[in-house]
């Protein structure tokens, strides 16, 4: 299985969208339904005030520096490089993604930021440059130190921690994006045609449509 399959694995299995519909409830055996919250209008269907100020308020700034986002970028081309499939990471505007969920999600700033600037230090130590001023060799090398957690040095333990970080975000990124579905190849809820069980399944267990049933169905 190679790395883009991997991560399709990966981002399938485990990003899930979770909704919470509350729509009625009994009260001495009737339904009460419940009244939908008040939302925003056109701007932003479906958000409640509360979400929308939410939104504003993560918009409002930038986190990364130019510096720290031309070297997510980097990283996140190197997980999920442009192939004869699809555009690349950033292609499908990851970093831009991370950027947003970070500020979502502010437990992340700190290990990212710090991850960011780990990388950039052993970068100096080794090759006298940061990460993303590195040649392509250079920074190869230094992502195969801390993208095989299981063959990692003891002593990169924290660049295989911001490494798994940054590829779960990315990988969440892309296959999240226009670009990573398409590549997916998913249709969504699109009509299908079917001409009932299988004559195979049905003589497994010991079923069969009578002529009646076969008369009345229609054959695709």
């Amino acid at each position: 299985m190679d790395r883009r399959k991997s991560l399709k694995v990966m981002v399938l299995g485990t990003v899930s969208s979770g909704f919470l519909l509350e729509a009625c409830e009994t009260s001495d055996k009737k339904t009460v339904l419940k009244k939908a919250p008040e939302t925003t209008g056109e701007k932003h269907p479906g958000l409640m005030k509360e979400e929308v100020k939410h939104l504003k308020e993560v918009e409002s700034y930038t986190y990364f520096t130019p510096h720290e986002m031309k070297t997510i970028t980097i990283l996140g081309d190197i997980i999920i490089p442009k192939d004869g499939v699809s555009g690349s990471a950033s292609d499908a505007k990851v970093p831009e993604f991370i950027e947003f969920i970070v500020k979502d999600k502010p437990e992340n700033k700190v290990p990212m930021r710090g991850g960011l600037k780990w990388l950039d230090m052993q970068c100096l130590n080794r090759y006298n440059n940061v990460f993303a001023e590195c040649n392509s060799k250079q920074q190869m090398e230094m992502v195969d130190e801390i993208a095989w957690p299981k063959k990692a040095k003891p002593e990169m333990k924290q660049g295989v921690n911001f490494f798994n970080l940054m590829r779960n975000l990315t990988a969440t990124g892309f296959y999240t994006s226009q670009i990573g579905v398409k590549d997916v190849g998913y249709l969504g809820n699109t009509p299908n045609q079917w001409n009932g069980v299988p004559a195979d399944v049905l003589k497994k267990h010991n079923l069969a449509y009578t002529e009646k049933e076969l008369k009345e169905c229609i054959s695709f």
